[in-house]
């Protein structure tokens, strides 16, 4: 009758001792045949003796391509880029188009101006929204929440 006061979930008998040394023995003999057969496949793989075979990358793959000097082929880039933005030059000669050096070419946009359009004509009985013409719509400062207090 003492076996039944026992509150609900506990065990009433131990862990099997033969079955957990079983498991440990047969888990060692597995670990130890690993070892060995892992031992044996690399002598097997040591005795074939190297089988690396170079490749010449360019031959092999296709572009794009790693870049072999990557830091003179970016010097090479932008020495270009800024012999194109700092020099005179034809873009197309039949239709008249040329480049100018960048420095000339902020020059003449800050004395002329960007090109803009005309306005538009005004329609008569249309009212154009302004910040104060949105009433309650428009979000206080502060957020929705600087109005109230704690």
């Amino acid at each position: 009758m003492a076996e039944n006061n026992r509150p609900p979930g506990y065990e009433a008998t131990d862990a099997d001792a033969l079955a957990v040394g079983r498991f440990g023995v047969a888990l060692l003999l597995v670990i130890i045949a690993s070892l060995v057969l892992l031992f044996g496949l690399f002598r097997y793989f040591d005795a074939r003796g190297p089988v690396a075979v170079t490749v010449e990358p360019t031959k092999v793959f296709p572009q794009p391509q790693l870049e072999r000097t990557p830091i003179p082929d970016l010097r090479a880039v932008r020495a270009a880029e800024d012999q194109m933005l700092n020099s005179y030059g034809w873009v197309d000669p039949p239709k008249g188009v040329v480049r100018i050096p960048i420095g000339r070419a902020i020059d003449l946009l800050a004395e002329r101006g960007l090109p803009s359009r005309a306005a538009p004509p005004a329609a008569s009985g249309v009212s154009v929204p302004t910040a104060s013409g949105l009433g309650s719509k428009m979000q206080q400062p502060g957020g929705p929440l600087a109005g109230e207090s704690k």
